[in-house]
């Protein structure tokens, strides 16, 4: 009677899939209302940033879908940290923050489309949200100004590149005038303003997105007239500006991606195999012997849990069947484990 079959190098497949979905905690694709905290926005947290809630923050299902921030190289748009040291700034932090994140070059500038900025805006993505990465061509983001007429609907240009730029954070991909990874061509054939470069940058890979100020600040067909304000020790409550372009916009559609690899393990029990059971039912527990003599020559045993074991007989999963499988000598049975992780 076998207790333990070995399992052989052709009884295991590893297969790999790329799971979609949405990023929002309200298990809609597009998320149309955006909320912050007061509170937050009152604390020293909210001199950096603003955290943007799918409902009211003091509801119970409150829960951060992303944060909003401005970055500016010489530190203007915020107050100094000290009177006394020029340019040391809630903002210049959030600008060097990035760049060493981003650029990994604490002299770098940032370019979009070609064309260096000074400044710019951040949507950090909430990084149990979008898992793995972002899912490439669902960033679909429209942005409204307080002025009639003034929206622009941004998505990544990722179904338009041939090749992909790499940075210290992984991919990076511009930001253009599209949908769906698409340019809209109407004004210009990639997607860019005219003279102010992309309107951003997005790194699917640490769910950042960087909006270019200079191409939103922008008061023809292609911007939306942000106003951002970069006056020196002065707190412009930038951050709120391009939270009320978002919320204005009332659109906001972005999808997650993960790989889920899957290891399937095929069980294997032959018809001479695992036809007995030690079950006191079917052995005596004193004497060990068979209780019925026609289960001696005609066994017949169900299947109901698959134990798998490491080399030194420790349990490590259990897979329990949907239904027992009746096994004896004129029987075969498969049975496929598979594990996820």
């Amino acid at each position: 009677m076998a207790s333990f079959k070995r399992l052989e190098a052709d009884d295991f497949v590893i297969s790999s899939d790329s799971i979609s979905a949405t990023l929002w905690s309200t298990a809609n694709p597009t998320l149309t209302a955006f909320y912050t905290s007061s509170t937050q926005a009152a604390s020293s947290a909210g001199n950096y940033y603003l955290s943007v809630y799918q409902t009211g923050s003091t509801e119970d299902s409150a829960a951060v879908q992303f944060d909003v921030t401005y970055g500016n190289e010489f530190g203007s748009g915020s107050l100094k940290y000290d009177d006394a040291v020029d340019g040391k700034s809630y903002t210049r932090s959030i600008y060097g923050q990035y760049r060493n994140q981003i650029l990994g070059d604490e002299n770098a500038q940032f370019t979009f489309g070609g064309v260096t900025q000074s400044d710019f805006y951040v949507i950090n993505f909430e990084r149990a949200r979008y898992k793995e990465k972002l899912f490439l061509g669902s960033f679909n983001l429209t942005l409204s100004g307080s002025a009639a007429n003034r929206q622009v609907d941004l998505t990544d240009n990722s179904k338009d590149v041939t090749t992909v730029e790499f940075g210290d954070a992984g991919r990076i991909y511009q930001l253009i005038s599209g949908s769906n990874g698409t340019a809209d061509t109407q004004l210009n054939s990639n997607g860019y303003t005219s003279d102010s470069g992309s309107y951003g940058i997005l790194l699917p890979d640490i769910g950042v997105a960087v909006l270019n100020a200079a191409a939103l600040d922008l008061s023809a067909q292609e911007g939306i007239a942000l106003g951002t304000q970069r006056q020196s020790n002065t707190d412009n409550d930038n951050n709120s500006k391009l939270f009320a372009a978002i919320n204005r916009g009332a659109s906001f559609k972005v999808n997650s991606e993960e790989t889920i690899s899957s290891d399937f393990i095929f069980i294997r029990a032959r018809n001479s195999e695992f036809n007995y059971s030690e079950n006191p039912s079917f052995i005596s527990g004193s004497t060990g012997e068979v209780l019925y003599q026609s289960f001696i020559n005609s066994p017949q045993t169900y299947v109901t849990t698959v134990g798998l074991y490491n080399d030194i007989n420790d349990l490590v999963a259990v897979a329990k069947l949907s239904r027992p499988i009746e096994k004896d000598f004129t029987k075969e049975t498969l049975v496929r484990v598979k594990l996820d992780f």
